[in-house]
C-alpha cells in the first residue's frame, strides 16, 4: 500500500481526558475514531489489526474443532426471556420494534440464541459433543463507556458455547479451550493471568478469566506474589485476623446521639474502626438479611450470594425495611435482637472482643459486645481481601492490583430447557487489541507484534525529490509485495522526520531507509521494538526481512 493513496492521518496528540494509552495511540495512529460517547469508527489500519487476531483466533479454534457459526443481529425478545441475564443486562440491551409490534433485541450477547439452535440441530445419539462460535459486534449501552475499545458501547467478541452429554465431555471441552486461549495470548506477545472467577452463586458458574494488569481500572484482583495464586477481588478468601485475647466485659448501651457513620463513632468512642462490628441490612428478592464485618472492612456481596446458595437478586434494603428489620433508622443496626431471615457474620467478628455495635434503636449503640455470649449467626467469610491481607493458601501477604479482562471460560452445566451439559467462552477482540498496546508501546507510539501488525514492513525514501532514493524504494516495495508481504511505500512529500515519527507511532516492526547510503549500495534496517538501527546491503533486504518476520512466528 503507497502511503499517498492511504486513508489515514496521525495527531500529535490528543486532549488530555483522554485514556488509557491504548486509546490515545489508537486515535493518534490514525486507526480509530470517535463518532459519539462511546462509539468508534475503526479506519483501514485498526480494521487490519481486528482481522490479525481475529485470524490468530480462527486457527486457535479450528485446531480444537470449534466450528463458525453467524447468528442474526435481530433476536426475538421471547427467545431472550428465557435467560437470567435478561435481567441483568436490562438496562444495557437496545430494544426495537418491527411494524407488527413484535419485540426484538438488537446485538445482545445472550446464550439462548446458542441454545436454541442446540435444541434444533444437535442430535444426543450422533452429535454428542459439539462447540461452536462466533465473531461478531455486540452493542450494549454501557452507563459509563470510557476507555476506548477496552469499554465501548459496541465491541467484537468471540463467542462460543460448547454442548456434552456429561460432565467428562464438558471437563475435556473446557480444557481444550484453556489452552487455545493461552495459544492465543502468547500469540499476541500478551502476558496473561488466569484468574480464578470462582463459583457464582447467581449463576451457579465454574469460571475462569483471563485478565491483564493495568493502571486503569476496569477490575480489582488479588494476587499474592509467594505462590502465586490470582482471584477476583470479590471471590477472594484470605485468612481473618485475630484481636488480642481479652476478658469479656459488661455490655452496656450507650446513647450516642448523631453518631450513624463508622467516622462518626470513631470520632465519639475515641477509638480506631476495627473496634466496631458494621451491621448491612440487604434484601434478597422476599427475604431480608444482614451481614456483619468488621468497621475497617466492607461487605463482598458476591460472598453473600453465594452463601445464600440460590438465584437471588441481592440490593441494599431501603430506610423503610431497616426500620423494620431494627426498630431503629438508618445508622443504629445490630445484630442484639434484630428480625431478618438471615444473619451472616464474618469470621473476623467472631475473633473480636469487647466490641461496638448498633443499639437498634436510633441513637443508641451497644459497647463491650462479644459473640455467642450477646448474639450468634451464620459464620463465613463475607468480607473483601484488602492488600497486605494474609494468602489463604501460603499465608503471606497479597497485593491488590488493577487488571483488565480479556476472555473468560466458564462451566455452565445444565441449564434449564436444555438437555445438554453447557460451557461457555468469551473472549474481547477489540479489547485485546487495546491490551496488546498497553503492553507493548514506548513513548513514540504503538510496539505491534508481528503476527498482529497491520503492516510488516514501511519502506521509507529519505528525500522524497531524490530520483534514486525513490526508484530504489520503489524497487524494494515491489519486491517485498512479491513475497506476500504486507508493506508500506512512504512515497509522501514529507520530511524523513516526519515519516520516521509516523511509522513509530504506527508500530509498523520493520523500518527499511533509503538515505544518502543507497550510493553505496546499502540501506538502513530498523525494528521497531530496537532501539538502535543496522546499515545493512542492499541485496539482504529480502532475506533479512524474511529473518526477521518468520522467525518463531506462524506466518508464510
Amino acid at each position: 500500500m503507497r502511503m499517498s493513496n492511504m486513508l489515514i492521518n496521525t495527531l500529535r496528540e490528543v486532549t488530555k481526558e483522554i485514556e488509557p494509552k491504548s486509546h490515545e495511540l489508537l486515535l493518534r495512529a490514525g486507526m480509530m475514531r470517535k463518532i459519539a460517547y462511546g462509539i468508534y469508527n475503526f479506519m483501514p489500519m485498526g480494521i487490519k489489526v481486528i482481522e490479525n487476531i481475529e485470524a490468530i483466533v480462527r486457527e486457535e479454534m479450528d485446531n480444537i474443532g470449534c466450528q463458525e457459526i453467524m447468528t442474526s443481529s435481530i433476536i426475538p425478545l421471547e427467545l431472550v426471556e428465557e435467560s437470567s441475564e435478561l435481567n441483568e443486562f436490562q438496562e444495557e440491551i437496545f430494544k426495537i420494534k418491527d411494524r407488527n409490534d413484535k419485540e426484538f433485541c438488537i446485538g445482545t450477547s445472550l446464550k439462548e440464541v446458542f441454545m436454541d439452535i442446540a435444541r434444533n440441530e444437535i442430535s444426543m445419539r450422533k452429535n454428542f459433543s459439539v462447540n461452536f462460535y462466533e465473531i461478531k459486534s455486540r452493542i450494549r449501552d454501557e452507563r459509563r463507556p470510557r476507555f476506548g475499545p477496552i469499554k465501548s458501547r459496541e465491541f467484537i467478541i468471540k463467542e462460543a458455547y460448547s454442548f456434552d452429554k456429561d460432565y467428562k465431555g464438558l471437563e475435556l471441552q473446557y480444557n481444550k479451550m484453556k489452552e487455545a486461549y493461552k495459544n492465543i495470548f502468547k500469540r499476541c506477545s500478551l502476558e496473561v493471568m488466569c484468574v480464578n472467577g470462582g463459583l457464582k452463586a447467581s449463576k451457579k458458574e465454574e469460571n475462569l478469566k483471563f485478565m491483564i494488569k493495568s493502571e486503569i481500572l476496569d477490575e480489582r484482583i488479588a494476587f499474592c506474589p509467594s505462590c502465586f495464586k490470582t482471584s477476583c477481588l470479590e471471590i477472594t478468601e484470605s485468612t481473618p485476623e485475630v484481636s488480642n485475647n481479652e476478658e469479656m466485659l459488661e455490655l452496656k448501651k450507650i446513647e450516642t446521639p448523631e453518631a450513624r457513620t463508622i467516622g462518626d463513632l470513631v470520632r465519639f468512642f475515641n477509638t480506631t474502626s476495627d473496634k466496631f462490628a458494621k451491621t448491612i441490612i440487604y434484601r434478597a428478592d422476599d427475604k431480608v438479611l444482614a451481614v456483619m464485618v468488621r468497621g475497617d472492612r466492607e461487605v463482598s456481596e458476591e460472598k453473600v450470594k453465594r452463601a445464600l446458595g440460590e438465584e437471588s437478586f441481592l440490593e441494599m434494603a431501603d430506610s423503610i425495611m431497616v426500620k423494620k428489620a431494627t426498630g431503629a433508622e438508618v445508622g443504629f443496626a445490630g445484630p442484639i435482637g434484630i428480625r431478618v431471615n438471615y444473619l451472616f457474620v464474618d469470621e473476623e467478628v467472631k475473633n473480636m472482643h469487647n466490641f461496638i455495635v448498633g443499639g437498634n434503636e436510633t441513637g443508641y449503640h451497644y459497647c463491650n459486645v462479644n459473640y455467642e455470649r450477646d448474639f450468634k449467626g451464620e459464620l463465613g467469610d463475607f468480607r473483601k481481601a484488602v492488600e497486605g491481607d494474609r494468602c489463604k493458601n501460603c499465608g503471606k501477604p497479597i497485593s491488590i492490583v488493577n487488571a483488565i479482562e480479556l476472555g473468560s471460560i466458564s462451566k455452565l452445566g445444565v441449564m434449564s430447557k436444555n438437555p445438554f451439559v453447557m460451557g461457555r467462552y468469551l473472549l474481547g477482540i477489540t479489547r485485546i487489541m487495546a491490551a496488546i498496546i498497553e503492553q507493548n508501546h514506548d513513548e513514540d507510539g504503538i510496539i505491534w507484534p508481528v503476527l498482529v501488525a497491520p503492516y510488516k514492513v514501511i519502506v521509507i525514501p529519505a528525500v522524497y525529490k531524490n530520483e534514486k532514493q525513490m526508484k530504489t524504494s520503489e524497487e524494494i516495495y515491489k519486491k517485498l509485495k512479491a513475497e506476500n508481504i504486507d508493506v508500506i511505500l512512504d512515497d509522501r512529500n514529507e520530511r524523513a522526520g516526519v515519516k520516521f515519527k509516523d511509522a513509530d507511532l504506527m508500530g509498523i516492526p520493520i523500518r527499511i531507509t533509503v538515505g544518502r547510503k543507497i550510493e553505496e549500495g546499502k540501506v538502513e534496517f530498523k525494528k521497531r521494538s530496537d532501539k538502535d538501527l543496522e546499515i545493512i546491503d542492499l541485496h539482504d533486504i529480502i532475506q533479512r526481512v524474511r529473518e526477521y518476520l518468520f522467525k518463531d512466528t506462524k506466518i508464510g
